[in-house]
This record gives structure tokens, C-alpha cells and sequence, in this order.
């Protein structure tokens, strides 16, 4: 008497267990499917924030040319970039600084690699006041006497101008300690053995302070010259008394008259190979390069000569 009883429950059971079979077949096909399709390489690209503008429009042109890279950019500055190359984190770092020799050693012990060095581009480092501050021109004296521990200029009169609305004070704009800008500024600017005065507002980004010098009249600041704006004016500089003053611009940071002009540089541990190596190809070929005038840097020399 049981057997049909277990018969009938077996048909009962049927079409459930075949719908079970067919969901788990199908979810077995479509894995299939899915492991055949190719799958994106990413380059992990982190550092300056001077050049994380120019990076990022470097990563959404080379995805047209490269469907299958996905290059994820980020900033925090140079410092940022060049830990992630100590630790072994990220593929390729950007620096508005060339990396020390300490630090280099220090990437080598971690990986047992030597970082390598691109050169990507160039920049000239603006210097930026309020778009209605009278100065035209600045010398580097001057700026150290600004920035620089002990300097003596703190008012605007002391240059010589006198700002609308009566905003006499300095109110010196610079960057925090882990940007290679600001790294470069207290080299070129103050000189060895000379840090900066206290006192001043220290931004994280480059785009940062611009948009704070815009919106301070009385405020001087130091940044990238692709992060102008119409907001602010940028001056002249000339490097001691009685010389020329030049303005921040491609042909004269080529020329070597601007004087803080600086190199954009890449690093990876070791040669790059594969995906990064031809990431890198094609930033420094003609058409990575045009990117670099896009955004208001400025492009290797064709001759390959460094400026």
C-alpha cells in the first residue's frame, strides 16, 4: 500500500526537481559565459595633486584608445603617490617632484625594485593673487621675504600697492607639507636650510588654493599654472632686482626665462611592462602630449630636450 503512496509523491516532486535542475544549469551556463569574457586590466595611478587634472584627462582619452586599461586616478599629493610606491600599492605614482634619494632606497627595500623615471610634461608654477590686486610683478627675493621664516613683507603696501578695500595684510596662501609643490616652492623660493613662516593657510589641493586666493583680496598664493582661472591674476617674476620679469606661459617656461619651471614626473617600481609600458608609450607620444596643452601644462619638446 505504501509503494504508490511513495510513487505519487515521487511524481509530486518531479517538476520541482526539475526546476531546480534547470536554474542550477543555467546559473552554471551563465558562469561559464561570464569567465570567458575578458576582463578589464587597471593601472591604480596616484600622487600630485598639481597633475591630477591633467591624469585624469589623461585616463579618459586613453579609455577610447584602450577599452580593456581602466587607469584609476587619484591625488592626495606627491608625498601620497610616492608612499604608495614605497609600499609597493600602485602602479604608477605622479610626482611634481623628482623622488629622493631616501625614499628611493626605501621603495627598493620594501620591493626589490629601483622606481623608475618618466618625464611627462612640465609646469610653470603660477604665482596668484586676487583678480583685482594691482601688482604686475614680483621678484623671488620678494617671495622669500613673504613666505620665508623672518621675512619682513607682510603688508601690500610694502610692494608698493595699495589693494581695493583697503586689504593692506598679506595672507599667504601655500600648500601642506606632503605636496610636491610645496616641496618645490620652499627649495626654489626659500632656499636650503630655510622653512616657512607660520601663519599661513595650508590647502590640500592645488585647485584648492586658487579658489581661495579668488575669493581672499588680500591673499597671495602659489599653485600649477593650468589651474588659472579667470578669478585671479597671475604675476610676472623676475629673479633678482633690475632683471626682466616673465609671466607663466609655455614659450617662456621652453626658453628658460620663467624661473620656476618645473618637470612632471611618473615613477613605477621597475620597467614598466605590459599595460603600464604602453600607458606610458602613449602619454609621452603626440597624442598623450596633446593632453598636456589641453590642460594648460606644458608638452615635452619634440626634439626631446629638456627644457
Amino acid at each position: 500500500m505504501k509503494a504508490p503512496v511513495l510513487q505519487s509523491e515521487f511524481r509530486l516532486m518531479k517538476p520541482v526537481v526539475r526546476a531546480l535542475l534547470a536554474v542550477l544549469l543555467a546559473g552554471l551556463l551563465l558562469g561559464c559565459t561570464r569567465s570567458k569574457q575578458p576582463q578589464k586590466t587597471v593601472i591604480q595611478n596616484t600622487g600630485s595633486d598639481t597633475m591630477v587634472n591633467l591624469a585624469q584627462a589623461w585616463a579618459e582619452e586613453y579609455a577610447a584608445v584602450e577599452p580593456m586599461v581602466s587607469v584609476e586616478v587619484s591625488g592626495g599629493g606627491t608625498g601620497t603617490g610616492i608612499a604608495a610606491l614605497i609600499n609597493g600599492t600602485v602602479d604608477i605614482a605622479n610626482c611634481s617632484r623628482r623622488i629622493e634619494p631616501q625614499e628611493a632606497d626605501q621603495a627598493k627595500k620594501n620591493t626589490g625594485k629601483e622606481p623608475r623615471e618618466f618625464t611627462v610634461g612640465y609646469d610653470a608654477l603660477a604665482v596668484y593673487v586676487y583678480k583685482t590686486n594691482p601688482l604686475e610683478e614680483i621678484r623671488l627675493d620678494q617671495l622669500a621675504e613673504i613666505y620665508g621664516e623672518g621675512g619682513k613683507i607682510t603688508k601690500w603696501s610694502q610692494l608698493g600697492v595699495s589693494i581695493p578695500g583697503g586689504a593692506d595684510e598679506i595672507i599667504r596662501v601655500s600648500r601642506q607639507s606632503n605636496s610636491g609643490t610645496y616641496y618645490y616652492f620652499r627649495e626654489v623660493i626659500l632656499g636650503k636650510g630655510r622653512d616657512f613662516k607660520l601663519g599661513s593657510l595650508d590647502m590640500h589641493g592645488s585647485k584648492d588654493v586658487v579658489e581661495l586666493v579668488s575669493k581672499t583680496p588680500g591673499a597671495i598664493g602659489y599653485s600649477g599654472m593650468g589651474y588659472a582661472t579667470s578669478e585671479v591674476r597671475t604675476l610676472r617674476l623676475a629673479r633678482k632686482s633690475g632683471d626682466k620679469s616673465f609671466a607663466p606661459t609655455v614659450e617662456n617656461t621652453l626658453n628658460h626665462t620663467y624661473p620656476i619651471a618645473r618637470p612632471l614626473f611618473m615613477y613605477t617600481l621597475g620597467e614598466p611592462a605590459g599595460p603600464s609600458k604602453k600607458y606610458l608609450d602613449w602619454i609621452q607620444s603626440e597624442n598623450g602630449q596633446k593632453i598636456v596643452i589641453q590642460s594648460g601644462y606644458v608638452p615635452l619638446p619634440k626634439t626631446g630636450a629638456q627644457p
